[in-house]
């Protein structure tokens, strides 16, 4: 009965147009203040010590690091070296921006900007070529939904900050703790390169199929130079993932060193940005993780309620006691997170479902890594269709389309994300192997 109220008065308060974020607090005092005994000092405590995490100072970094890339020509010198790659193949263009976005996103964290960095050049670029406008749209944007599946990614911090206060208990009544900021880092590596993969594929199949144009072949030299030139962004990638495996800072450290390095190299070493744009990048940086830790400023509330009133270990309770394997508990939490990606944003459903699943999903025997790499492609494949798609509203504003055009111009490359879903949804090693590999696990 509880859970019954909680969820039908935080989508009754949501129905309203209320902001998901104010409408998560509502829901909490209003049913703390109504029907609980807990006092407000306890609320106020947990509202402060909620977000006195570590590993929650790594997001308004990564942040910060993608706005000074994003404006620091870091981006085009990128393009450019994956045009000068594969822009001789079928569709060149539209492989080079499924490969610059794979290239940025694993400098950015944050699929919104992957697609203003990448689809700002890329999309008037195939235009001008000859190439449909509806082909580059959809490239771009299910491309760029890359930037929260290859690390680092925003949106496995959230995963890790939402269930690290969860008590969770395998099949044999062992404690399992949430997995690290590190470890999904690591579990995303593959998973990210494969979905790459697949959606240059089906780039490659429809610009063979209908002829699209292709560059002429770029010799080694021009090669070599192109990545010289982006080479200083590129070397972010091992800064973040190798100083994390090799032990030399953590995640949170490592957003902090990949800010630092990104200022510098966008205005000391290529000179796109001048000292008089920073405090415009600050600023914009600052608003962005505002929203960010205010919506998780109210989720660390609804998940302490729902921890308060027992609710995930009830529903796993049940769960079991019904006969739900894992098999069928994936294909369920699938399409529940599908069908919140259409009425809410990614970090919404993550700080809202992954305290409630996690639970469910160890006592199960499902893997926390698997569960929430499971959960970051569901939220790339919300970024890509409506009524909320991020990612659509982004490319709409660039290529100048409407929704309705942009979303029959994303199915090709929307319905391989859903093939890669199921495949990684019952294929556990595709996430658990690199960092099992690595005596990560």
């Amino acid at each position: 009965m509880s859970s019954l109220i909680i969820f039908g008065l935080l989508v009754a308060l949501m129905l309203t147009g209320m902001p998901i974020s104010i409408a998560l607090g509502m829901t909490v005092l209003t049913f703390i203040y109504t029907m609980t005994n807990v006092p407000t000092e306890s609320v106020a405590l947990k509202l402060f010590t909620g977000i006195d995490n570590f590993e929650i100072m790594a997001i308004p970094f990564f942040i910060l690091a993608g706005n000074f890339l994003t404006h620091g020509g870091v981006a085009r010198r990128m393009i450019n070296f994956a045009t000068s790659m594969v822009g001789h193949w079928y569709g060149g263009l539209g492989l080079a921006g499924v490969m610059a976005c794979a290239l940025f996103a694993a400098v950015s964290g944050s699929s919104p900007a992957t697609v203003i960095a990448i689809g700002s050049i890329m999309m008037p670029a195939m235009v001008k070529q000859g190439f449909p406008k509806r082909f580059g749209a959809g490239v771009i944007t299910t491309s760029g939904a890359l930037g929260i599946l290859i690390p680092p990614s925003i949106v496995m911090v959230i995963y890790c900050v939402a269930t690290g206060g969860s008590v969770a208990l395998d099949p044999s009544g062992a404690r399992v703790s949430s997995a690290s900021v590190g470890q999904m880092f690591m579990a995303g590596v593959i998973p990210g390169l494969m979905l790459a993969m697949l959606l240059g594929v089906t780039t490659f199949y429809r610009a063979w199929k209908y002829d699209y144009p292709r560059l002429p072949r770029a010799s080694w030299t021009e090669r070599l130079v192109a990545f010289q030139k982006c080479m200083w962004g590129l070397l972010l990638i091992l800064i973040v993932l190798g100083g994390i495996y090799a032990g030399l800072f953590t995640p949170t450290e490592a957003a902090a060193i990949s800010a630092v390095y990104a200022f510098i190299i966008a205005v000391f070493v290529y000179k796109d940005m001048g000292l008089r744009d920073v405090p415009r990048v600050l600023l914009g940086s600052a608003n962005m993780s505002a929203m960010i830790l205010y919506i998780i400023t109210n989720a660390v509330l609804f998940s302490f309620l729902m921890a308060n009133e027992n609710i995930p270990q009830q529903i796993a309770n049940w769960i079991t006691s019904v006969g739900v394997d894992w098999i069928m508990f994936l294909l369920i939490v699938n399409v529940l997170l599908l069908i919140a990606g259409n009425v809410m944003e990614a970090s919404s459903i993550v700080l809202i479902m992954a305290p409630i699943l996690f639970p469910v999903a160890v006592k199960l025997g499902i893997h926390p890594v698997h569960l929430g790499i499971l959960m970051v492609v569901n939220m790339e494949v919300g970024m890509c269709h409506p009524p909320v798609g991020l990612n659509l509203y982004v490319a709409s504003g660039i290529a100048k389309m409407g929704i309705t055009e942009l979303t029959i111009a994303v199915w090709p490359w929307l319905l391989t994300m859903l093939m890669f879903l199921v495949a990684v949804t019952y294929i556990p090693e595709i996430s658990l192997w690199l960092p099992r590999t690595l005596g990560m696990l």
